[in-house]
């Protein structure tokens, strides 16, 4: 593992500041010309730090645990602990670390799993730079990474799949909240729901901060998940 960075744990896994103020990332891969390829892509951009490296799952979860980042770009097969299970590790322990799995196939299945295990959305390792670095900061702007065709029929199979809601919210959604959280999870960007809501987009994106934080989710495509679990996703608000 290539540790590149030093931070005190701190217990709610909130991310510690970047003294650049960027955006924080861990690279988890256990092939050395993966890892280089995608560091030397993002290490170029702006507001972008690599602050760690994984090769195994394992790694990746301590990493998080001691880094804090708000963003991990997962591989999907790694020794001792696949991407999957250190993603829903990485999710139980630091809620607000987003998770990007990065595959060679865009299998629905495997795809389906990687959102119940809180991923934000997958990209592909045949990727140009400009899609890896797109998806990187679509996620770190709290946006959807699946594009919305893709996301109605896993959400649609989430809702047949769910059995039994888990816990709502601590502090409840207002209505309004609830009529954005119902759009956002139909793949609407913020600008598509400022106009059904006629609201601005600004309004938007504060109902949509709000609703992250309250069901303690890192970006829209979990918040879209929880709401097929809360039995929100149809809800037309009061």
């Amino acid at each position: 593992m290539n540790d590149q960075a030093t931070a005190a744990v701190t217990p709610a896994c909130v991310s510690p500041a970047s003294s650049s103020g960027s955006a924080r990332l861990v690279i988890a891969d256990d092939h050395d010309l993966v890892r280089a390829g995608l560091r030397s892509v993002l290490a170029r951009e702006r507001g972008v730090e690599i602050i760690g490296e994984a090769t195994t799952g394992k790694e990746a979860v301590s990493l998080c645990r001691r880094l804090q980042p708000d963003l991990v770009l997962m591989d999907v097969r790694m020794p001792e602990m696949d991407g999957l299970a250190a993603t829903r590790a990485i999710k139980a322990e630091c809620p607000r670390t987003s998770v990007i799995i990065v595959t060679m196939h865009e299998n629905p299945d495997y795809l389906f799993e990687a959102l119940k295990a809180g991923a934000a959305g997958y990209v592909l390792k045949d990727a140009s730079q400009r899609e890896l670095v797109t998806a990187v900061r679509q996620v770190l702007r709290g946006e959807a990474l699946l594009n919305a065709e893709v996301a109605t029929r896993l959400l649609q199979r989430l809702a047949t799949e769910t059995t039994q809601p888990p816990p709502g919210p601590t502090v409840p959604l207002t209505a309004r909240e609830q009529d954005v959280l119902r759009l956002l999870a139909q793949g609407q960007t913020n600008r598509e729901i400022a106009k059904n809501l006629i609201v601005s987009v600004g309004t938007v994106k504060v109902h949509v901060e709000r609703i992250l934080a309250k069901l303690g989710v890192s970006d829209r495509t979990q918040a879209a998940v929880r709401a097929v679990e809360l039995e929100l996703a149809s809800s037309t608000g009061e």
